[in-house]
């Protein structure tokens, strides 16, 4: 059986259908699989054995010159990669009008959410199957029980899951044998951990002999990672990374410690120990989860954990358990 999937974005989405493909895998041996994503974002899905072909689209990109030669030409590509394939499921997971609108182009039947499950209800329309996914679940449950019911086997416990990831070799980034990585960059400027509180957190660190790498996105992001560098001895600045070479060096980790960020997701996928700084947002809601027997990532949100004291004492507690 040769299904497609629809998930585009953004990095934490994809990290949580990991789990229902590994499930589908095994419920239905034989199971192939390629997936349409964003650009950006391919090499989530690449990290999964079960997937043949990572189809990337540019949405974000093309939308900025729509009727551009180069957007036409790609367009015209993409749609050529598209229908290579025939499917026996075209499963749009996203439940996007976009997501839905790129399922209408693929050769197969489409599968999704129904109209009062999808994050945009007029996205069911589409589909020739619709199926209820109730919302108050978390990602990884959803993910898990649509493609259970569009593939027609039971879901196993909400509690029993595994991301299914084959981790990526590292190659051109000199890494420590041991390393925290520490991931300060989010979009968004509230969920932010205080920089004075990452000083102290690293120096913690480096004082218990962890040495700490700082990736960046951006050039605030770097600027930032410098100058805690510049404060903190065994602090060390990442070069820029693509998505690819930073998941091969998040398999690398001893431990992660980061704010709400897509990162702390495939640090799960990973079974990587860590701590998940949660200040602006619910980690009940965005918090990572480790899968069922793996080291934990502890995600705090209250104001006396949050504290670097506090931080680093229970991520030192975690690498004990671990080493």
């Amino acid at each position: 059986m040769r299904i497609l999937i629809v998930k585009t974005t953004s990095l934490g989405d994809l990290v949580h259908m990991l789990p229902a493909l590994t499930e589908a895998a095994a419920a239905l041996p034989g199971l192939r699989a390629d997936w349409l994503a964003e650009d950006g974002f391919a090499a989530v899905p690449a990290l999964h054995p079960a997937v043949d072909r990572v189809i990337p689209v540019a949405l974000r990109r093309w939308r900025k010159s729509p009727l551009s030669g180069e957007v036409r030409r790609e367009w015209g590509e993409f749609i050529t990669s598209l229908h290579s394939e025939n499917y026996d499921l075209v499963l749009d997971s996203q439940g996007l009008l976009k997501s839905a609108l790129l399922a209408v182009f693929a050769h197969g039947p489409r599968a999704g959410l129904d109209f009062a499950s999808a994050r945009e209800p007029l996205a069911s329309l589409v589909y020739r199957n619709r199926y209820p996914v109730r919302p108050e679940l978390n990602a990884i449950t959803r993910n898990r029980a649509l493609t259970a019911q569009a593939l027609g086997y039971a879901m196993a416990a909400e509690n029993t899951f595994s991301y299914g990831v084959v981790p990526l070799v590292v190659g051109g980034v000199d890494l420590p044998e041991t390393f925290v990585l520490a991931l300060h960059g989010t979009a968004r400027l509230e969920k932010e951990y205080p920089e004075a509180d990452w000083l102290e957190l690293i120096g913690r660190l480096g004082a218990a002999g962890l040495p700490v790498l700082l990736p960046w996105g951006n050039e605030r992001e770097r600027a930032r990672a410098e100058r805690l560098a510049a404060a903190c001895p065994g602090a060390r600045v990442l070069p820029r990374l693509t998505l690819a070479e930073m998941a091969a060096v998040l398999g690398q980790a001893s431990a992660v410690v980061g704010v709400d960020t897509g990162l702390m997701h495939l640090a799960a996928a990973f079974r990587k120990p860590g701590i998940g700084l949660y200040p602006a947002t619910p980690p009940a809601r965005f918090g990572a989860w480790s899968e069922p027997g793996a080291p934990a990532i502890e995600n705090l949100a209250d104001r006396a954990d949050l504290t670097p004291n506090k931080v680093a004492g229970r991520l030192e507690k975690l690498l004990a358990q671990r080493f």
